[in-house]
């Protein structure tokens, strides 16, 4: 544990980084933003440092204090002390602030703006190279990932029954479950993880995105929301439902135990005797054992069971995420939704703006243009609010009930208006130029970020197929193989126990099940390789989330919500029917073989 230890603290600073480093982009698209009409910048960070999340913004909020408290005597000396921290980590975001410093002393007009610019496109590109790289080289990695802690272990488990089962003659059945569970549920998924997080430290800044969760009026979403009458609801934890689902599942999943263990002699049989409930067998030929040293459950009804055991696990965790995480979404899909076309939006306020209409005939024009649309929705209620409940412009979009912006939770709009409520204050004409700016802006991010999700396709398409499909299946049909040898060896040995006790000869069936022993409880070994399924699909949802959008809570509890229930109710539909068909194919094999 000792080097797991000396890193881990670089894991932290690493994990600390790259959520501040996935909002680079968006910090220097607010200061340009401001920087653009208004050349302090001072201000600029400060609306910087109130559009952002932390922990960047509380960076950008030290900048200013640093000043406050006069531990630098200048904006830029503190900016120049923070910006050290990032030269060996993100070259692209220190040069873009450099050049938004060098704007400030340009007397030109046009040559200060064409630096603001410049700021942008440089960590725009830097962005999109380091991400290009990091795909290149995340091919390697990758590979080695799915090939040693995935494949090769999935693979390992269709000959591990046999393995098993040579050892089990030697060695408690249980025993060996032990050592099992200490493999593929203890070492293989941290192995994994580690790996996986290792992969993660090493990319690059990106697009960041924001968790609604965090925002104010927007935790009651992430319960579950029960209407109790026409203004009144009852907002319940998500939490004591899964809980619920959990306790359910796991009484009837350990209720061959618990029989066993409130009575060795309980039993039933279904279909002549083919599907059994408990079916503890003794560990030898022998038929003299007692209770306590009998083995199971072997029965095919508690193998079923232990099904329920882990489909409750897996869809448990996942109705946690997924209820905690559903309605927030839908607020996030139509917000990315705005945001995708708010581009060409503020291009045609801004032209309307500049012909020298006022703000407010402007937005009932573009909301009667772009009827229909997301945008258009926006739109209207700003013109809405404007024009029957009497707001000013500013109040029509930020008010904290009724203003546009309670139903579209967006910072880039959010950025977006204030600028426009700032610069409209120095006359229609500079407010069209600097939205027709945040446009173009906006359309560049939006380009950036399409390139980044083409160039992890490849790779993430992979991992979502392994999670969905692959793992699953192959699990499932490992367990009805394990269940199909447990069958077989356990009928093999009653059969035996029972011509010995005649003193009929065995022969080499006898020589054959002292080699094989009498196999594995399926109960036990579904268990684990279901637990290995449901961590699988846990671990590789992050590891594609974080990937794919780097710091981002929110669309990793809903991926989480989606792979968990999918993944282990595939599992289990698999692994029942296998098992069934397997054992009837058993049942028959066995009655051929020790027919006279």
């Amino acid at each position: 544990m000792i080097p797991a230890l000396q890193r881990f603290p670089l894991f932290l600073a690493n994990k600390w980084r790259i959520k501040a480093s996935n909002q680079m982009i968006q910090s220097i698209f607010y200061l340009v933003t401001y920087m653009r009409h208004t050349s302090n910048l001072e201000r600029a960070i400060e609306f910087a440092a109130e559009h952002l999340d932390p922990p960047i913004s509380l960076d950008f909020r030290k900048l200013l204090w640093d000043v406050e408290t006069q531990k630098f005597s200048t904006i830029r000396d503190s900016a120049e002390s923070y910006l050290g921290y990032w030269k060996d980590w993100n070259k692209e975001f220190v040069e873009s602030f450099h050049l938004i410093e060098s704007s400030l002393f340009e007397g030109s007009e046009e040559r200060r703006l064409a630096l603001l610019d410049k700021a942008l496109e440089v960590i725009l590109n830097g962005t999109y190279e380091n991400m290009l790289h990091y795909a290149h080289n995340l091919k390697t990695p990758m590979t080695m990932l799915n090939m040693l802690g995935i494949i090769l272990p999935i693979l390992g488990l269709v000959i591990l029954p046999l393995v098993v089962s040579f050892l089990s003659s030697e060695s408690s059945p249980i025993i060996m479950i032990i050592y099992i569970s200490l493999l593929y549920n203890i070492t293989l998924p941290i192995s994994v993880f580690y790996l996986g997080q290792t992969i993660l430290s090493k990319r690059p800044s990106g697009y960041g995105i924001e968790d609604l969760t965090k925002k104010a009026g927007f935790e009651k979403l992430s319960k579950v929301v029960i209407p109790l009458a026409k203004n009144i609801s009852l907002a319940i934890n998500p939490l004591y439902f899964s809980l619920l689902v959990f306790a359910v599942t796991l009484l009837i999943g350990l209720s061959p135990l618990i029989f066993h263990t409130l009575d060795p002699t309980f039993e039933i049989q279904l279909l002549d005797g083919k599907f059994k409930f408990l079916d503890y067998v003794c560990p030898t030929t022998s038929l003299n054992c007692s209770a306590d040293e009998q083995v199971g459950p072997y029965g095919m009804i508690s193998s079923i069971l232990s099904l329920v055991l882990i489909a409750g696990i897996g869809c448990s965790a996942g109705l946690y995420y997924s209820l905690r995480s559903k309605n927030v979404i839908k607020i996030r899909q139509q917000t990315r939704a705005l945001e995708d076309e708010f581009s060409s939006a503020l291009f045609q306020l801004g032209n309307r703006l500049g012909d020298g209409l006022p703000a407010e005939i402007a937005f009932a024009k573009i909301a009667q243009t772009m009827q229909g649309t997301i945008s258009g929705d926006f739109f209207t209620i700003v013109e809405r609010n404007m024009t029957k409940l009497g707001m000013g412009l500013e109040e029509a979009i930020f008010n904290s009930k009724v203003g546009a912006l309670v139903n579209f939770p967006s910072k880039v709009i959010e950025s977006s208006m204030k600028v426009l409520v700032e610069s409209s204050k120095k006359g229609p004409r500079i407010a069209a130029q600097a939205l027709l700016s945040m446009a173009n802006y906006i359309k560049e991010i939006h380009r950036v970020e399409e390139r980044l999700k083409d160039l992890m396709e490849d790779i993430i398409s992979s991992m979502k197929s392994q999670v969905k499909f692959l793992t699953p299946a192959i699990a499932g049909i490992v367990v009805g193989i394990t269940s199909m040898i447990a069958t077989i060896l356990t009928k093999l040995s009653a059969q035996l126990a029972q011509f010995a006790s005649r003193g009929e000869q065995v022969g080499a069936f006898g020589d054959l099940l002292d080699i094989f022993g009498i196999g594995i409880p399926t109960y036990y070994f579904q268990i684990v390789v279901g637990l290995y399924v449901v961590q699988l699909a846990y671990i590789l949802t992050i590891l594609s989330n974080g990937i794919e959008n780097g710091a981002d809570k929110l669309g990793e509890r809903y991926e989480l919500g989606k792979s968990l229930i999918n993944g282990t109710l595939l599992y289990c539909f698999i692994a029942g029917a296998v098992m069934i068909l397997f054992n009837l194919f058993a049942g028959a094999i066995i009655n051929n073989a020790l027919r006279p």
